[in-house]
């Protein structure tokens, strides 16, 4: 796995070694990048964004976030089997101090609260047998964390059939291998 474009183009990610952890693959990844930089059904631009990377494994989205010159990324994982590995790939960037981690669980602590921080891009990407989704999507909604532009992307199992809460929108979906990816916002 390598960064996909920007200041670390071609610097290599390293990967988890036990199997709980599913890393983002790069066709996934660059075309999510692909969406963010041309669709026309939402606008949000990456250069100056300010991302959340929710069950950040390894970083990649949220790495590929500070190549391309997000303003800051902040990372939230709690599994102490991949958090070595995304401190890592982290720090070998070397030059880059636009990122927090915070090694919280999600559904135990008040983050969104404690952010004190509108994102434009909140990332999603919860093991695949994780359920709770609604609860993630419906407490980013009553935190009002999200910009009034910005958009959150979801990365489930193609065969998934999480419903959304009734006041969010699919903007956009698509299917890579056995991933799918969902644009939605409120």
């Amino acid at each position: 796995m390598r960064i996909i474009s920007g200041n670390f183009k071609g610097k290599k990610i390293l990967e988890p070694k036990d199997i709980k952890t599913r890393p983002l693959k790069d066709l996934a990844k660059e075309s999510i990048f692909n969406i963010i930089n041309h669709s026309n059904k939402f606008n949000v631009n990456l250069k100056g964004a300010v991302v959340l990377d929710l069950f950040s494994g390894v970083g990649s989205f949220g790495i590929e976030c500070i190549s391309r010159e997000s303003k800051k990324v902040f990372f939230v994982e709690n599994y102490y089997g991949v958090l070595p590995i995304l401190k890592k790939n982290l720090f070998n960037l070397k030059l880059a101090d636009n990122f927090e981690i915070i090694e919280k669980d999600i559904y135990n602590h008040n983050i969104f609260e404690n952010l004190n921080t509108k994102f434009d891009i909140i990332f999603l990407d919860p093991p695949y047998k994780d359920k709770n989704l609604e609860k993630i999507l419906l407490k980013i909604k009553s935190t009002k964390v999200l910009k009034n532009k910005g958009v959150i992307i979801i990365h489930r199992h193609k065969k998934d059939q999480n419903k959304l809460p009734i006041t969010f929108k699919i903007i956009e979906e698509k299917t890579y291998g056995i991933s799918k990816i969902l644009f939605i916002s409120f």
